[in-house]
C-alpha cells in the first residue's frame, strides 16, 4: 500500500516547525522556539525535509499548513511558502486548524473512555484568548472564537466534565478559571509533527483547499466577546 508523503508547516506562533511524514510515520521533524525567525528558518527546514526524499524514489504528495488562528506574520510566511510549493509541484494543499494541532498531544495522552474536553488557547491582549473546544476524539465541538475570560466563562461545559486548558493563552487564565473541573496543562505549543494524523486523514478524504484563494485565520480577524451570564 502506498501511503501519502506530506510536508507539514506550522508557523502560527513564535515556534517555527516543519515535519515530513509517510502515512502516520514521521520521517523528519525540526522546530525552533527562540522567536519570530520564521523567514530565516522555514526554507532551511523544508530543504532538510525534502532532502530525505532525494535518497528515495518517493515524491511529495501534498503540503499541510497550519491555518490559524495565529500570528499574522507567522501565518503569512507559512501559507505563502506552502502555496508556492503546491503551485510548483502541482500538488494539493491541506489546511489544519492551529488549535486542533495544539490540542493533539494532550488528547493523545488522555485515558480512553474518560469524559473530558480540551480547550487550547492562543494568547491575545489583556484577558482575550482565541480558542475552541475538542472532545477526546479531537473533534471540534465548539467553533473557533475570540473570548474575554471571566470567572463565568465556560461554566456550562465545566459543570458536566473536566476541561483541560492548554497553550500560551491558558497560563493567564489560571487565576480566573477556578471551577473544580478546570485543569491546566503547561508547556504545549503547536508543532508540525502533531499535524500528521490530522493531515493524513484529510488527504485520504480528499479534503483540500483552493491554493489560489486560501487565506488563514489571522488573529486580527476576530472580535472578542464577553460570555453572557446566565440569568
Amino acid at each position: 500500500m502506498n501511503y501519502p508523503v506530506i510536508l507539514h508547516i506550522e508557523t502560527s506562533t513564535n515556534v517555527c516547525s516543519v515535519a515530513l511524514s509517510e502515512g502516520l510515520n514521521c520521517l523528519f521533524s525540526k522546530s525552533n522556539d527562540e522567536g519570530m525567525n520564521h523567514a530565516a528558518l522555514l526554507s532551511v527546514y523544508i530543504a532538510e525535509a525534502l532532502g530525505i526524499l532525494k535518497t528515495t524514489t518517493k515524491k511529495l504528495n501534498a503540503v499541510a499548513v497550519s491555518s490559524g488562528p495565529g500570528s499574522y506574520t507567522g501565518l503569512r510566511i507559512g501559507v505563502s511558502t506552502a502555496k508556492g510549493l503546491c503551485y510548483g509541484l502541482d500538488i494539493p494543499l491541506i489546511s489544519v486548524n492551529t488549535l486542533q494541532v495544539l490540542a493533539a498531544p494532550a488528547i493523545k495522552s488522555a485515558k480512553q473512555g474518560e469524559k473530558m474536553l480540551f480547550c487550547p488557547m492562543i494568547d491575545a491582549r489583556r484577558m482575550e484568548v482565541y480558542t475552541a473546544f475538542f472532545n477526546a476524539g479531537n473533534e471540534m465541538i465548539r467553533e473557533v472564537s475570540a473570548d474575554i475570560i471571566t470567572p463565568d466563562s465556560y461554566v456550562e461545559l465545566l459543570a458536566n466534565q473536566p476541561v483541560y486548558f492548554l497553550g500560551n493563552g491558558a497560563e493567564k487564565c489560571k487565576f480566573t478559571l477556578t471551577h473544580p473541573n478546570a485543569r491546566f496543562i503547561d508547556g504545549l505549543v503547536p508543532l508540525a509533527e502533531n499535524m500528521i494524523p490530522i493531515a493524513e486523514r484529510a488527504y485520504t478524504e480528499k479534503q483540500f483547499v483552493d491554493v489560489a484563494y486560501f487565506e488563514p485565520f489571522y488573529l486580527k480577524e476576530f472580535q472578542a466577546t464577553t460570555p453572557k451570564k446566565k440569568s
